[in-house]
């Protein structure tokens, strides 16, 4: 009986004692608290750890929340789990007001996890980053709370990239662009500045978040976000040939080796039709030079003839295409379309030889026969009789016949132009007094040098 009751005393005794030194983690720094409070934090990280290991989020919240609450250095896992449990909360409440309420819960777990984030790095092996936390926390943000203010998340969003640059995760890189897309449209030119660097942020990270990646299906979502970043960029409005200049003007030429970063630049201002621009034709070019083609060279040269009028060096990116073209049939067109150019800088002889090369390699194009006819029109004085001169007309209308017969596409515009060269062709009595007859063969010389029939 004796020793019964000197138990119960004990007892009484250590329950008194727990109690009187019972103290909150919050209250003291510790991780778990001391007394009848470290027993219960214990408790509830026990319990709840098995609840949302099972998928019961809901039985799990409460003796989370407690742990979240009174014992804040407690372990990670009170952060990472929070988020789990606050997620499946919002997603299956129907109640707007409780899906508000829960979601700023899950702010606050974020915000907390950053007050004490130096603390709790020291009792785990692998530190978490400010820039991690605060980019988890933004796009949880957009995601679970039903009513965004694109003001707080824009902000949060440039925090975690800024803290982050190329190592911020892809979908926060995705998220800030399209977050500064839907501020760009509430503030429009009072965010326009800001819009451009994020997409210039934005595209030169995730290029290296990417190189970084080794898991196949984690890889393609980042690939799907870097293309949904120029989308946002391009839908937003904001996107025009001035702010592009602007964007890739100086950074052209401190990107020119890098051949990823310069076909962006082409491409995308050719999405968007700047091909005008000078930082377009120095992306152009750079790329040509660190990886020639024909086709690079001949856009190259299309750009400088239709954009620029600088014909001499179109002319020098078309020699290139056809010296890098193998197939026959794009090194004729290659050949004549540098001999249209010719023909306009009144080149005529080698616009001849151009043309007559791209016969040579496709005899059945038509455009290529009226062009040489009307290069021979243009040349049609070779004789001091004017008469003679006349009969130039002859090997014009040849080439245009020719054209038709091999080419029935081009037959509409060669019958135009066959009848309006018909009416320079010298008249009978002209041939007459030079003693020429219908049949009669007749050569032209000068750069055209060819015999044609009278008729």
């Amino acid at each position: 009986m004796k020793n019964q009751l000197r138990r119960n005393m004990l007892v009484a005794m250590l329950a008194v004692s727990a109690a009187a030194f019972a103290q909150k983690g919050v209250e003291d720094g510790s991780r778990y608290g001391h007394g009848e409070d470290s027993i219960k934090c214990l408790t509830n990280i026990s319990l709840y750890t098995e609840y949302v290991k099972t998928g019961n989020y809901a039985d799990a919240y409460k003796g989370w929340k407690e742990v979240f609450t009174d014992a804040p250095l407690a372990q990670v896992g009170t952060y990472t789990n929070g988020t789990k449990i606050l997620h499946w909360l919002i997603a299956n409440s129907k109640d707007g007001a409780e899906q508000l309420a829960y979601s700023e819960e899950l702010q606050s777990v974020y915000e907390q996890r950053l007050k004490y984030l130096d603390q709790l790095n020291k009792i785990v092996k692998n530190p978490t980053s400010e820039a991690e936390v605060v980019g988890l926390q933004a796009h949880d943000y957009i995601s679970y709370n039903p009513k965004v203010d694109v003001d707080k998340a824009y902000q949060l969003l440039r925090k975690a990239v800024d803290l982050g640059k190329s190592e911020t995760a892809y979908y926060v890189l995705g998220d800030l662009m399209k977050i500064s897309g839907q501020k760009f449209k509430k503030d429009n030119d009072g965010h326009r500045e800001d819009l451009l660097q994020d997409y210039l942020d934005c595209s030169n990270y995730i290029n290296t978040v990417i190189a970084g990646i080794e898991d196949e299906k984690m890889l393609e979502a980042a690939r799907n976000t870097k293309d949904n970043i120029d989308a946002y960029f391009v839908n937003s409005g904001a996107a025009n040939c001035e702010s592009l200049q602007k964007i890739y003007g100086d950074k052209v030429e401190e990107n020119k080796d890098n051949i990823e970063f310069l076909n962006k630049v082409v491409s995308v201002m050719s999405m968007l039709k700047c091909t005008s621009a000078d930082a377009y034709f120095a992306a152009a070019e750079y790329a040509h030079a660190i990886s020639p083609s024909s086709e690079t060279a001949k856009s190259l040269g299309l750009l400088y003839a239709r954009k620029r009028n600088d014909y001499e060096k179109a002319l020098e990116y078309f020699d290139q295409a056809i010296s890098l073209e193998d197939d026959s049939f794009k090194k004729a067109d290659l050949y004549y379309t540098a001999a249209v150019i010719m023909n306009q800088l009144k080149k005529y002889s080698n616009a001849k030889s151009y043309l007559q090369k791209s016969i040579q390699l496709n005899p059945n194009e038509g455009n290529v026969y009226i062009v040489l006819a009307q290069l021979y029109a243009s040349n049609y004085k070779w004789s001091n009789e004017d008469v003679l001169n006349k009969c130039t007309y002859y090997v014009v209308i040849d080439k245009l016949q020719t054209a038709k017969r091999v080419d029935p596409s081009v037959a509409d515009e060669a019958n135009r132009l066959i009848r309006a060269y018909s009416e320079y062709t010298p008249a009978v009595e002209d041939l007459f007094m030079l003693g020429m007859k219908k049949g009669d063969q007749v050569e032209i010389k000068g750069i055209i040098n060819e015999t044609t029939t009278i008729r």
